[in-house]
């Protein structure tokens, strides 16, 4: 019998698939469930254990990881009907979706006069850092919880990192999507006037690639970019939610952020194209013709 914590996940989304699948290779017994039951099928077939309601599975489980959409959809799992909070018994509630830090602080609040743990854990790496297990993830919470649920979180990422206490998280992620949202319109930029002036993006790429310009977004949605692949790495619906999170946050302490304002007009335009499933990459299509 394995001594190892139940973990229950909650959101088997483009990264919750490959985040789970680690901790289910790891050797934890895991616990699923998602509105789209055929999204656990694979998991299911490899161990995993579906739940038919989310209260159902909280009440299972020592460790219970949440990577849903949005924040209204983090409110209904935590507080509305069948919730999480009903049911967990001294569990760590780690949510670690891109959500707002007032609610984290809330969530938190409330698992603690309910005797659990709770910690707000956002991630970046996108779909190849889940898939590789290197994920970047930024927690807020107490150290005591964080220390107990190392091991596990460390399992799907590389780079874990407490911030602070609750919300501290997800305001991490927030400095993250603010760098993105500039970066990727530079990226798109610079391969659109390459394209405009008559170079080669591939060539472009190869010297821009090793210089001062490289990063993560160049080197990986750049190269996307140039061939036009516009799959979802990262849907731009979401990535749109966190740009208006991290601009309502900055509102609240009286900064103004010109470029991720800029960012967030451009996603808005190509929503209104029909391009919210896309990738983030997608942004490219605004600067060639």
């Amino acid at each position: 019998m394995s001594n190892k914590l139940k973990v229950g996940f909650i959101g088997l989304g483009i990264m919750g698939q490959s985040m789970a699948g680690h901790l289910l290779a790891a050797g934890h017994p895991l616990n699923v469930f998602n509105r789209s039951k055929a999204k656990t099928n694979d998991l299911v077939a490899k161990g995993a254990k579906w739940f038919d309601t989310i209260g159902d599975l909280a009440a299972e489980s020592d460790v219970i990881i949440t990577m849903v959409g949005y924040p209204s959809d983090v409110e209904q799992v935590y507080f509305g009907a069948g919730n999480i909070l009903d049911r967990a018994k001294n569990a760590y509630l780690i949510d670690m979706t891109t959500s707002s830090p007032s609610l984290a602080k809330r969530i938190a609040e409330e698992a603690e006069k309910r005797g659990c743990h709770s910690l707000d854990a956002p991630v970046s790496g996108g779909d190849i850092g889940a898939r590789n297990a290197k994920l970047s993830i930024m927690v807020g919470g107490k150290q005591a919880d964080f220390d107990a649920v190392l091991p596990v979180l460390k399992i799907m990422g590389t780079n874990v990192v407490l911030q602070g206490g609750p919300g501290a998280g997800q305001h991490t992620k927030m400095c993250n999507q603010i760098v993105i949202a500039g970066t990727i319109m530079g990226v798109a930029e610079g391969l659109g006037y390459a394209k405009s002036v008559g170079l080669n993006p591939e060539t472009v790429m190869e010297s821009i690639g090793g210089g001062a310009a490289s990063g993560f977004q160049l080197l990986n949605l750049g190269a996307k970019m140039i061939v036009g692949d516009y799959a979802p790495g990262f849907y731009v619906e979401h990535f749109l939610k966190d740009l208006g999170i991290a601009l309502e946050e900055a509102d609240k302490v009286k900064l103004e952020l010109p470029a991720l304002a800029l960012a967030k007009k451009l996603y808005e335009e190509l929503v209104a194209k029909g391009c919210s499933r896309d990738g983030t990459q997608v942004i490219y299509t605004r600067y060639i013709k």
